[in-house]
């Protein structure tokens, strides 16, 4: 079983910065690819990014903007959020896949947090 936490997240004004924290249990965090997901209300939840062992995978829309890091001796994972947009408004959720397929759907993270909200003013 792995538990997720995440924090880190609040209202900031268009243009701000915002760091989300993952922190996670298990003792194989390192093995795990991890990811980040938003969802909007009355939208589905998407893909933003995910770490591997050795590489970082982002979605259009946050590209440039954003950045995925983990630290494995802390087996915590951060979203680096730059320069927000109203449109970045959503629930924030890391998620674990532990068999590193399929990382930009939802459909392959096996475990998940339980969120963290995002609101960016205009």
């Amino acid at each position: 079983q792995v538990q997720l936490v995440e924090s880190g997240g609040g209202l900031v004004q268009a243009g701000g910065s915002l760091r989300l924290s993952c922190a996670t249990s298990g003792r194989t965090f390192r093995n795990y690819a991890m990811g980040w997901f938003r969802q909007a209300p009355g939208k589905e939840r998407e893909f933003v990014a995910a770490s591997g062992s050795n590489y970082r995978y982002y979605a259009d829309s946050v590209k440039g903007r954003f950045t995925i890091s983990r630290d494995n001796t802390k087996n915590t994972v951060y979203l680096q959020m730059n320069s927000l947009k109203f449109e970045d408004t959503a629930v924030y959720y890391c998620a674990a896949n532990t068999r590193n397929l399929g990382i930009d759907s939802k459909t392959f993270y096996d475990y998940w947090g339980q969120g963290t909200q995002v609101t960016v003013s205009s």
